[in-house]
């Protein structure tokens, strides 16, 4: 059998991060050419230096997924090289804030998730989904947390994005669904490998508690009793975005530990 993406040229904007990385990892052992796209240099070369070490096939952009005319130059620069772009994977930083009760947040803490993410989704889905409607195939994928279908107090500016940017996703869908594009989403949170001070920091605050006690906190809460691995999230992205999913679009697959149960 043949592995899951082969022959597939994939995108992921926020390739260099711990979500971005661990995708592209596992879409190139599934037999895709990666194409890392994002802000650092450092971190995008070593995930394609890890990838090309293992067999694989990875290049790097440094680039602004907020930037539309280098997103547009990036893809055409795919489309010329690689021949199509078939997987465009979205997975930036929007700069949440959470932890803080909405009447005592400040505007712009609230906005930069909203407009910074559907910003992001909407410039990288507009210039891969071009592409792949003249091609007549592709698939759009983005992440989030669930939290927009939901009202848990202290999410912050996390729910107004991921609802935002599902329903620009769900729209997207049902135009480019006829031209054989499909446009899918994963839900997952608190995935273990990002839960590091730093960056739980950076989304609440100094006055979060240590990865370990937030891990075992959403572990108690989730079903499964335990919180999703890089892998689980990866696993399912790589089978979304190929062939096998074809029958999908539209839609959300559930990577949460039944945090989530819908």
């Amino acid at each position: 059998m043949s592995n899951l993406l082969e022959g597939k040229n994939a995108i992921i904007y926020g390739g260099g991060g711990s979500i971005g990385g661990g995708v592209a990892r596992t879409f190139a052992r599934e037999g895709a050419r990666v194409f890392l796209a994002g802000r650092t240099r450092d971190r995008l070369d070593a995930v394609a230096n890890e990838i090309n070490a293992s067999g694989g096939t990875a290049e790097i952009a440094v680039l602004d997924a907020l930037d539309e005319r280098a997103v547009d130059d990036h893809v055409q620069k795919v489309v010329s090289n690689a021949g199509s772009v078939d997987v465009s994977f979205n997975l930036i930083n929007r700069g949440d804030v959470q932890g803080i009760p909405l009447v005592e947040m400040a505007t712009d803490d609230l906005l930069r998730a909203v407009v910074d993410g559907l910003r992001s989704s909407f410039v990288t889905a507009r210039a891969a989904g071009r592409r792949m409607i003249e091609q007549g195939s592709g698939v759009i994928l983005h992440l989030n947390s669930a939290s927009g279908a939901g009202a848990m107090p202290g999410m912050g500016s996390t729910g107004p994005a991921d609802a935002a940017i599902e329903a620009f996703m769900r729209y997207l869908a049902a135009e480019v669904g006829p031209h054989g594009v499909r446009v899918c989403g994963l839900w997952t949170a608190g995935v273990a490998e990002t839960l590091s001070t730093e960056k739980l920091a950076a989304v609440g605050g100094p006055g979060m508690p240590d990865p370990q006690t937030v891990e075992r906190m959403i572990a108690g809460m989730a079903t499964l009793r335990r919180v999703p691995r890089l892998a689980d999230v990866s696993e399912v992205a790589a089978f979304l975005a190929s062939d096998r999913a074809s029958g999908m679009t539209g839609t959300m697959a559930n990577v949460t530990c039944g945090l989530v149960l819908r």
